[in-house]
């Protein structure tokens, strides 16, 4: 594929995003003050590290009901001046006195998806302080100032967000519906809302570093909340959270290399599910077709399958090798009727959620930054601590109880994850960060966003504002911008259809040219945008 700027594509005559181009720098993400918030940074003379820490951490009092302090991160960076993509897991640990045998005792099947037992020790803060050490510019202090300003002053709650909110009022429990709550009801857009608390707990962070979250006043009130709640959380556990460099992975796709995490993330499921989608000649077909979205679908049963079955805590797993090797496609690929449903896949559920922010920063030196950070289901847990209103996660539901399985809950181990950055590379050099947001969807978004531009040479803008479908739990999900014809003939070859659902994901890109033009792309299905200088 040819990944210099695309002709104009879209008709002006119809409702849609124009590309964003820029030289000096970019930012694409899912809020316009993230997004804003990131541009300046650069600006101000940081790098796109420091842009995408103070860019995600805003996107937690943005979007309280996808991400917060809580919660875990995922990033891959390419420094200024190299082609090295480099990896950083910010994903928590489950606390040391937590077996599943405690739960199966207690009668449990899976772990409770809202109980104390899915909360796992929050991860993203330890990464952002590490990364801000050892690669940004200006310091937490300056990172985090506009959140300590948004806190106190309140945020504009945005369509997209309000929409979210509504559906999950119920889920809040105890100080959190007075912490995330307008009295007693979900904000509507355009009404502010502050969280004086959290800036508190920003101030923390910005003098101390890691331990103004780890330690003293901040862990103490998280802790005190979860014992209270029967959680076995200890001082030990949150001294024990230490975020890590990792070597990334990758998989060859059409010219290109699709540069993904390691388990415990599933950035191998993304792999895997392009390696099968290349035994079929998917530009043969249109690029909405019933055709192609059944491959597809029946290609995501089949890697999704795998990923269940083997993406555990990395000390837990040496199926990686397995997971990426041409021959496991080559044999799943074969599974694959064009005219008939898989009926029988059998996979080990994790539980559905759709949750998350990703940003990407490209700066005037060309470092890169794709980092996707998430509280889980939406507002997590829904239990925030007391005194300070941090929203804790419920990562731990992607356990299971499976005894012996790679993936069974053990003490001080990592779930498998859901939430990848993306970087796409040509020839060995780093040429677009991206991520694809909405939970279970990610490995296959990351496979419908690359197929739509590098089979059907879609530029990024239109690669994601394209329809989406994703099979899930039984069912093909059908975006309602898909031609009814088109579904028609889906349901004729027994997919279960199902289009009474929410947009399927979001995803942000941003494209580097060869000839030193930022090309951004930002997802409509959310309330962000892409901004260069």
């Amino acid at each position: 594929m040819n990944l210099q700027q695309g002709d104009l594509m879209r008709d002006f005559h119809f409702p849609g995003r124009s590309a964003v181009y820029a030289e000096n720098g970019m930012c694409a993400t899912s809020h316009p003050l993230a997004a804003k918030t990131a541009l300046e940074i650069l600006q101000r003379g940081g790098n796109a590290m420091d842009a995408a820490i103070a860019g995600a951490v805003l996107l937690g009092l943005c979007e309280p009901q996808m991400t917060g302090l809580g919660g875990d991160c995922f990033v891959l960076f390419s420094p200024a001046g190299s082609d090295e993509i480099r990896a950083m897991n910010g994903s928590g640990k489950s606390p040391q006195a937590l077996q599943a045998q405690l739960l199966r005792d207690q009668g449990h099947k899976v772990i409770p998806q809202r109980g104390v037992e899915a909360i796992t020790i929050p991860g993203a803060v330890d990464a952002f302080c590490t990364l801000s050490n050892d690669w940004g510019k200006l310091g937490l202090d300056a990172l985090l100032a506009p959140s300590i300003h948004y806190a106190e002053a309140g945020i504009p709650v945005a369509p997209r967000v309000a929409y979210d909110w509504a559906g999950s009022v119920d889920v809040l429990k105890g100080s959190a519906k007075a912490d995330y709550l307008l009295s007693g009801n979900a904000p509507q857009a355009g009404q502010n809302i502050a969280f004086p608390k959290q800036a508190e707990v920003l101030r923390a962070i910005a003098k101390n570093g890691r331990s103004g979250f780890y330690d003293g006043a901040v862990a103490e009130d998280i802790l005190a909340t979860l014992t209270e709640l029967g959680g076995l959380h200890s001082q030990e556990d949150f001294n024990d959270q230490i975020a890590f460099y990792t070597d990334p992975i990758s998989g060859h796709y059409q010219g290109m290399d699709l540069v993904e995490h390691p388990p415990n993330g599933q950035g191998a499921t993304a792999i895997l599910l392009l390696n099968i989608l290349s035994h079929f000649d998917l530009a043969a077909l249109a690029p909405f077709s019933a055709e192609r979205a059944h491959i597809e679908a029946e290609a995501t049963k089949l890697a999704y399958d795998a990923r269940n079955r083997f993406i555990a805590d990395a000390r837990m797993t040496d199926a990686t090798a397995h997971l990426l090797a041409p021959e496991t496609a080559e044999k799943l690929a074969a599974l694959i009727d064009p005219n008939a449903v898989i009926q029988n896949v059998t996979a080990i559920s994790e539980t559905v959620h759709k949750d998350t922010v990703y940003i990407t920063v490209v700066d005037k030196d060309r470092m890169s930054v794709s980092l996707i950070y998430s509280i889980f289901n939406t507002f997590g847990s829904g239990i925030s601590s007391d005194k300070f209103g941090i929203l804790m996660h419920n990562r731990g539901a992607g356990f299971n109880l499976i005894p012996g399985h790679p993936n069974e809950l053990r003490g001080g181990h990592r779930p498998m994850h859901t939430i990848i950055p993306g970087m796409l590379c040509k020839g060995g050099k780093p040429v677009m960060p991206f991520g694809v947001m909405g939970g279970q969807y990610q490995a296959n978004g990351h496979a419908r966003v690359l197929t739509n531009m590098l089979d059907y040479g879609m530029a990024p803008q239109e690669a994601l504002d394209a329809p989406r479908s994703f099979a899930e739990l039984g069912h093909l999900k059908v975006e309602r911008s898909y031609d009814p014809k088109e579904v028609q003939k889906l349901a004729d070859i027994g997919h279960k259809i199902e289009q009474d659902i929410e947009p399927i994901g979001g995803a942000q890109a941003i494209m580097m040219h060869e000839n030193g033009v930022l090309e951004g792309a930002s997802d409509p299905r959310k309330d962000g945008c892409a901004l260069g200088y």
